[in-house]
């Protein structure tokens, strides 16, 4: 759990979620009998294979769509319409052309009517490394940097559930290690909850202290991984360098595919569904 800040973050109960997409007349499951619990403040990871329901998933969270069948409860009551307690960081930067880079992070709180936040957006701007890009338009930006303007424009309206769909996927090798102290960093500040999308095995292991492993679709969680470890870990520790190894034995026996991962080294803290 977050440490060294009091967790502000809601909590999150799914049980017995389904989900499918209507294509033409065609009905194709996406997630089968998803249930999972998030504690407030608790940062997990969701991996699996592309097409199983990960975006989906965190759609449903953020109200963008409805399940089929299942309930989704924040706080104990069901899920309602988006807002800005909750927010999807999305895999394709949304940044609006006609803004810059510190009138696009602006953009939520003002539209809530919140003022006096111009000190607090240029911090978070420094934070992930666009200080010189501020004033630039999201044409002027590559993918990463504009996907690091939307992580700002999320964490600057203070979520209680922050939902991140590959949120550094665009990032080049080293701003992307940076990226991950700094995610690290504002949750523990925050106190958010946190559902991350990766494709990455050593991301969802660093940065999170769970990691669920999907099946190909539909998507059912088929194993838990708990990770009480401290932060910030390190790479080469061998505890991680272990669960890598755990979670590509699970991967390779339920047929999933290759994920990206470093090679590790018997399985523990883990429960398989």
């Amino acid at each position: 759990m977050v440490t060294e800040t009091i967790a502000r973050g809601a909590a999150v109960s799914i049980s017995h979620l389904h989900h499918a997409f209507t294509l033409g007349k065609q009905t194709v499951p996406v997630l089968e009998n998803i249930s999972l619990q998030l504690r407030p403040g608790e940062s997990v990871a969701l991996l699996g294979p592309s097409g199983c329901g990960k975006s989906t998933l965190l759609r449903l969270l953020a109200g963008l769509e409805a399940p089929q069948s299942g309930q989704m409860q924040i706080d104990g009551a069901a899920l309602g319409a988006p807002g800005p307690e909750r927010i999807l960081v999305f895999q394709d930067p949304t940044l609006y052309p006609w803004l810059t880079v510190r009138q696009n992070v602006l953009l939520g709180p003002q539209a809530q009517g919140k003022k006096g936040l111009e000190a607090k957006a240029d911090a978070l701007i420094d934070r992930i490394g666009l200080q010189a890009f501020s004033e630039a338009w999201p044409r002027q930006l590559s993918g990463g940097m504009a996907q690091r303007a939307a992580l700002a424009r999320a964490l600057l309206n203070e979520p209680r559930l922050l939902l991140l769909d590959e949120p550094l996927g665009k990032l080049d090798s080293l701003t992307r290690i940076s990226m991950q102290r700094e995610l690290i960093a504002l949750w523990q500040q925050q106190g958010y909850t946190s559902l991350l999308v990766t494709h990455d095995i050593e991301e969802a292991l660093l940065l999170c202290e769970r990691v669920l492993v999907m099946s190909p679709r539909p998507g059912r969680i088929i194993a838990e991984f708990a990770l009480p470890l401290a932060f910030p870990r390190h790479r080469d520790n061998p505890q991680l360098l272990q669960h890598r190894q755990d979670i590509l034995r699970i991967l390779a026996r339920r047929r999933i595919g290759k994920l990206n991962a470093f090679p590790g080294g018997a399985a523990t803290n883990v429960t398989e569904r």
